[in-house]
């Protein structure tokens, strides 16, 4: 390899690693929550129909990975939850420690 060649591959290798953080930041998925579907119950509806299933106070709620995720309090302790867009039925639930 060349003198000349030398440079030219180092800066080219720079220039590569310099990128690289700016390609990983595009393929990672957004920090943002995602907005609500068109046939999505209202955070009112979902709050309501949570308050159905035992919850006494929603701290959380917003729309991720196409349902909603929150928090709130049901029987005293702090949960975490995933509800179902267009019935509001809860999917899953874990205490927060």
């Amino acid at each position: 390899m060349s003198r000349l060649a030398r440079p030219r591959l180092a800066r080219s290798a720079i220039l590569a690693l310099a990128t690289l953080p700016l390609a990983l930041a595009a393929l990672a998925p957004s920090a943002r929550a995602e907005t609500p579907g068109p046939d999505w119950l209202t955070p009112a509806q979902v709050t309501q129909a949570l308050k159905g299933a035992g919850y006494s106070e929603i701290t959380k709620l917003e729309a991720d990975d196409g349902h909603w995720d929150g928090e709130g309090l049901k029987d005293g302790r702090r949960m975490k939850f995933d509800a179902d867009p267009k019935t509001g039925m809860i999917l899953g639930e874990v205490p927060i420690e």
